[in-house]
């Protein structure tokens, strides 16, 4: 996370062994972006398999999210003062055994602790991943080797739903849902050991302390304000869940008022507060937030309606995302390359508003076509949405970040991508509200379909609602980034891209 290494030892005459290095960091953040990704799509193979109850089925994809989250910003500092190389290898060893309690969980119970722990794994995994591309390659191959960064990220983006599809459908050694864990298990072990061996250990010279009562404060109040939602239907909104959605508000006012404290005693607070001051910030933060909101309640939704509502395999279900996930990197590449250039912050709202009518489209075509809808007449709307989505994801991190001071580039990115994991797990939470509160106790077989179609497109609504609110926060970003408008030495300068799954 941070642009100052202290390599440990040299990399002269280790050309190759570097390019070895970058493909063990590179394999470990695509196994994690593709575990985000392809846990999805066998929800409801893991729902039939085992039993597990609705609220069972947000956990597993909420509580990777909020342990991920929790854990970022310390993750790098641990990274930052014991070695990257030495936390990079305890996250990918610590992932791989999270993975095998997956594949192996005896219980719904067991599945959600281990998912919790695997994103914890992941918390320390992630972030050494482009401290270790800064301390083992010069500043003038970081460009390329960032170039390659992006194209894994694409990949992963790509590949997670197809593998999760084709891995549940062929059900190999009759594992079922439990092999989109265990396929881990080798990718884990092969990174362990050729991570020990051809990483280059590094150190920030000037490493911020770690902030465990602020990582303490930020998951109690994340999961006093989570547990009710998620439960909050099955148990029939009890007073108590509100109390505890009230207190989460108290507790995150009271890490508000240690972290000034944490920041005046000595320096290194879990949350940078003066970051806020900088309006483009504040609204950046708000803007990913929301956004990983909007994110978190449609893919989950969209998964249940097409195999429960519509009774789709998960195959197809896969398959039907691919012109989602293909419009999403042609957009993302055109965003940064041509567009944002010419038209700055414009390129970002256009992306909001073309998503919301792809949202909106989508709408209309599942209550026009009804559960006969094909997934060819799907393609449109999520070609249109997937534009959308690929002008805001690839630029918003420069909007954001373009006018914080240089000193707090690490900070600022760090709290990025945990507000990110923060908002995402807050929409799966809301996925009870929007989605399963409008779906009826008891259903005959014969009313599934229509129920899972309806709350779908209750779901849409309120997801094409939230992106009308980004759209006006988008307002208080710059009107272009500073890369664009400082001269010759910012563009060539390659920027740190933040690494988000």
């Amino acid at each position: 996370m941070t642009s100052t290494e202290t390599p440990l030892s040299t990399a002269g005459g280790t050309d190759r062994r570097r390019w070895f290095a970058l493909a063990i960091v590179m394999t470990a953040a695509f196994m994690d972006l593709v575990d985000v990704t392809i846990v999805n799509i066998a929800i409801p193979s893991i729902q039939r398999e085992s039993g597990a109850s609705f609220s069972q089925i947000q956990w597993i994809t909420a509580g990777y999210a909020l342990a991920f989250a929790a854990g970022l910003i310390t993750g790098g500092r641990l990274g930052d003062i014991h070695g990257r190389k030495r936390i990079f290898l305890v996250g990918i060893g610590g992932f791989t055994v999270a993975s095998a309690l997956c594949g192996l969980a005896v219980n719904p119970e067991m599945l959600v602790a281990s998912r919790f722990l695997q994103g914890a794994m992941a918390a320390l995994m992630v972030p050494q991943v482009l401290s270790i591309v800064h301390a083992t390659f010069p500043a003038h191959e970081r460009g390329k080797v960032f170039g390659l960064f992006g194209a894994v990220v694409g990949l992963g983006a790509v590949s997670g739903p197809l593998l999760g599809a084709l891995l549940t459908e062929w059900n190999l050694f009759g594992w079922e849902w439990r092999s989109i864990f265990l396929i881990n298990l080798p990718v884990g072990v092969a990174g362990l050991i050729l991570g020990s061996r051809f990483i280059t250990e590094s150190r920030a010279p000037r490493a911020l302390k770690l902030d465990l009562v602020g990582v303490a404060l930020v998951t109690l109040g994340l999961l006093m304000l989570l547990y009710p939602l998620i439960r909050g239907r099955e148990l029939g909104w009890p007073v108590w869940g509100y109390v505890s959605m009230a207190g989460a508000l108290v507790v995150l006012a009271a890490l508000v008022a240690y972290e000034r404290r944490k920041s005046a005693r000595d320096g290194s607070p879990l949350v940078e507060l003066s970051l806020f001051r900088v309006k483009s910030f504040a609204a950046g933060i708000a803007v990913q937030t929301v956004f990983g909101v909007a994110l978190g309640v449609f893919f989950l939704v969209w998964t249940l309606y097409m195999q429960v509502g519509l009774g789709w395999s998960a195959l197809k279900a896969g398959l039907t995302g691919v012109p989602f996930s293909i419009a999403v990197s042609v957009a993302a590449g055109m965003s940064v390359q041509q567009l944002v250039p010419r038209f700055g912050r414009k390129v970002l709202q256009a992306g909001a508003l073309v998503m919301a009518a792809g949202v909106l489209l989508y709408l209309w075509e599942s209550s026009h076509y009804g559960l006969g809808i094909t997934p060819w007449q799907m393609a449109l709307p999520l070609v249109v949405m997937g534009v959308g989505m690929g002008l805001i994801v690839a630029p918003l991190t420069d909007a954001i970040l373009s006018e914080v001071p240089r000193e707090h580039s690490g900070s600022a990115s760090g709290l990025l991508n945990t507000v990110q994991q923060m908002g995402n797990a807050l929409g799966l939470g809301l996925v009870s509200v929007v989605f399963f509160g409008t779906i009826g106790d008891r259903l005959r077989p014969d009313q599934v379909g229509a129920a899972f179609a309806d709350a779908f497109r209750n779901s849409l609504g309120w997801v094409a609602a939230v992106l009308g609110v980004i759209f006006l926060l988008m307002f208080a970003l710059p009107k272009r980034p500073a890369q664009h408008v400082e001269g010759e030495q910012a563009a060539t300068e390659p920027k740190e891209p933040v690494l988000v799954s």
